[in-house]
């Protein structure tokens, strides 16, 4: 298997992952068939299509090759066939939306590098790469994005992408830095969802008693996920 077939397996699994996250989302909010397969196509391709249309490629890679487009529907739809089923991998999806994360920060970095984008600009390109489509997924669904009100995962992106224009700052190139790069927003994000970790939030007073509302981390609160 050659490296350019090996990255453009590993960038359709990460399409399939987050095509599955944002149909799951959509099944909760019972989203008819046509419904759960656009959200899933937005979750999945709303980063990279962004990151396309800022650095002037058109059209954006999720029109122009169709294996983006099918595989993103085909998973979307397979979730809304079978999602009380894939409800029990939840930990596996979490896994692999890390890992996702991970390589489309990277792959968002690189390209925004390629484009004679400034540093600062690549940083931001390769984090909105990745989180992205979950924006457009909570959007659409009606929810407030996850990446704005908790979890350490948008920190992660942005600090996987700066790792990456770091490197390339420096000269260091080849695969291996950047395989580390993927492993770093992998870990971070996985350490993150094990500990509980969470950006701070406001503290604020509640209308009704007065008293101090505390984040639910500092409560005990629920588990989170993607």
């Amino acid at each position: 298997m050659t490296t350019a077939t090996a990255l453009l397996l590993a960038d359709l699994t990460g399409v399939a992952v987050f095509a599955a996250s944002g149909a799951s989302a959509a099944v909760v909010k019972r989203l008819d068939l046509f419904g759960v397969v656009f959200v899933g196509f937005v979750a999945a391709l709303g980063g990279g299509i962004f990151r396309d249309l800022v650095i002037d490629e058109v059209p954006p890679l999720a029109f122009a090759d169709w294996r983006y487009a099918v595989t993103a529907a085909l998973t979307a739809a397979a979730v809304f066939w079978l999602h009380p089923q894939l409800a029990r991998l939840r930990t596996a999806v979490l896994v692999l939306d890390a890992a996702g994360l991970g390589l489309f920060t990277v792959t968002g970095t690189l390209k925004a590098l390629a484009a004679d984008v400034p540093p600062v600009g690549a940083v931001l390109i390769g984090m909105l790469t990745a989180i992205g489509g979950g924006l457009g997924r909570d959007l659409l669904t009606g929810e407030i994005p996850v990446v704005l009100r908790r979890e350490i995962y948008a920190v992660a992106a942005l600090a996987g992408s700066i790792v990456v224009v770091a490197l390339d700052y420096a000269g260091v190139t080849g695969p291996l830095p950047l395989v580390a790069a993927v492993v770093l927003i992998f870990g971070l994000r996985l350490v993150a969802l094990r500990r509980r970790w969470s950006a701070p939030v406001p503290l604020v007073d509640d209308p009704g008693t007065g008293d101090t509302i505390r984040p639910s981390s500092e409560r005990g609160g629920e588990r989170r996920g993607v």
